[in-house]
């Protein structure tokens, strides 16, 4: 067979992911507020997109109202110093009503200062945003909630003299955590300051005794321990009952009996006492404040009782492609670099444009279908959560499964029931026991929380009874199904609720 160079023409289809493709990807799949970021960096890069003018447009900063001589209404002369006259104009005030002249000075006159002197302390924050201009703000002159770190550092002020001690002390309270709680590696302290250990525990000693009762203790016990200590509860059998803290968890009463050396009655009244302490002394001072998940779409009843899907206006950042500073700068651009970069910077501003818009309705496709899907779940609650995956949206939808999985990834939906990711609604199937329709593993562990609630003191439902009921009203379930649910709901087992409820009844 000889060998010949020829040409032969062939046809065929592939997807090419181009840049603008994976910009539409990116933009599905993220959240709300790492879509705003986005868009803002767009916004700094791209001098073609400007942000739709809104309600919350900023307004313009008001300017200092001039005086009625068209003089400066800061209160003061050329020279800086404040004229008395000029203040009693603009209070519309007598200074010698309020500054008789048989009174005494003001204290700034008794200190010997000059008016010029004031100008950069009390007088310069007359005029203003310190003092009470039209745009004073009283955030910027309250104080905000004080936190622990520097609740404990006053303290140290106070209990440590000797400034090296006062370092170390400073050292470890860097190291406490939010709930009070000393994190920290002592002889690494120690070693990394330079100092003995002995040292340490001298001042972590001293850290103890601050307020709240309870702060820098290394454990839970320690905790405990020092509340207790200052209450002069710590007494030997105390001791033994919070040395062993994981027998309390376990409520293996008669264990701690033996080792505290007291009956029912007062291992009862220790354990009341002990479960009243604060495990957590610093998580009452302030700490990072929580941000709130906005939702990105809101489901609400409807006139015909069906119901109304929209999306959240509150997440959608909007912008716009200026069009005419476009034909304004590409007249004046000359160089090919200059046409080419202008050119670029359209295709992408009006891809972005396109692919939030894209973004939203894809969005509001899926979460309609979700909402058709669980009308059950939003008019009669978790119990009738229907079974459903990616696969069944999908289809209705005419979409690929990965776009709906990257739609439902950090989104959120408020719906009468509450806030809910778009994730909540899809959940494994089981099985019914007489063939009929599957159930919603979120509906089953749903109901052995009930049951679990709904159990006698006197007789505790075990995983094996769990089944019975649960066969009983028509979920073809296993046991190891029900101990994996139940774990992962952190019910504990049926030996260690029957010790905690029989505690309680004490």
């Amino acid at each position: 067979m000889a060998l010949s160079a020829r040409l032969e023409l062939k046809q065929s289809q592939s997807l090419v992911m181009t840049p603008q493709l994976m910009q539409a990807i990116k933009l599905l799949q993220l959240s709300n507020l790492d879509l705003v970021a986005y868009v803002d960096a767009e916004l700094e890069r791209n001098p073609l997109l400007e942000r739709e003018a809104g309600d919350d447009a900023p307004e313009p900063e008001a300017r200092a109202s001039d005086g009625a001589d068209g003089e400066r209404a800061d209160w003061f002369e050329d020279d800086g110093a404040p004229s008395p006259e000029r203040v009693a104009g603009v209070l519309d005030t007598d200074l010698g009503n309020v500054y008789p002249d048989d009174a005494p000075a003001p204290a700034a006159e008794q200190r010997g200062l000059d008016a010029g002197a004031l100008v950069g302390s009390e007088w310069a924050g007359v005029g203003s945003g310190g003092g009470g201009g039209e745009d004073f703000d009283f955030e910027n002159v309250l104080t905000g909630e004080i936190g622990l770190h520097d609740h404990l550092a006053e303290q140290i002020a106070l209990a440590i003299a000797d400034p090296a001690l006062r370092l170390v002390a400073r050292d470890l309270v860097d190291q406490v955590d939010e709930a009070g709680y000393l994190r920290a590696d002592l002889d690494a302290v120690a070693e990394r300051l330079g100092i003995a250990r002995a040292t340490v525990d001298e001042v972590v000693a001293v850290l103890q005794t601050f307020e709240p009762t309870g702060v820098c203790a290394r454990d839970l016990s320690e905790c405990l321990a020092l509340q207790l200590a200052e209450r002069d509860r710590l007494d030997p059998a105390m001791r033994a009952l919070i040395d062993n803290l994981d027998l309390l968890a376990r409520r293996d009463l008669a264990q701690l009996r033996r080792l505290c050396g007291v009956d029912d009655e007062d291992l009862a009244d220790m354990i009341r006492e002990v479960v009243a302490l604060d495990p957590k002394p610093g998580a009452s001072f302030g700490s990072t404040v929580v941000q709130p998940v906005v939702p990105d779409v809101v489901v609400r009843p409807g006139p015909d009782g069906g119901w109304l899907v929209e999306l959240n206006a509150e997440t959608l950042p909007r912008v716009l492609v200026n069009q005419a500073y476009y034909t304004e700068v590409s007249r004046t651009a000359r160089g090919d670099a200059d046409k080419a970069y202008l050119g670029d910077c359209l295709q992408t501003a009006n891809w972005l444009v396109k692919s939030l818009d894209q973004r939203a309705k894809t969005i509001l496709k899926v979460s309609s279908e979700i909402v058709r899907q669980q009308d059950a779940f939003l008019a009669r609650g978790v119990a009738h959560l229907r079974p459903l995956n990616l696969r069944m949206i999908a289809d209705v939808i005419g979409m690929h499964e990965s776009t709906v999985s990257r739609v439902t990834s950090n989104k959120y939906m408020a719906t009468p029931r509450g806030i809910f990711e778009l994730k909540y609604f899809f959940t494994s199937s089981i099985a019914s026991a007489e063939g009929g329709d599957a159930h919603s593993a979120e509906a089953v562990r749903h109901r052995i929380r009930q049951l679990v609630d709904a159990e006698d003191p006197a007789d505790v439902l075990s995983d094996d009874t769990l089944v019975k009921l649960l066969r009983d009203a028509g979920i073809d379930i296993a046991r190891r199904t029900v101990a994996k649910y139940r774990e992962a709901m952190r019910i504990p087992s049926s030996v260690q609720r029957r010790r905690l409820k029989q505690s309680l009844t004490a």
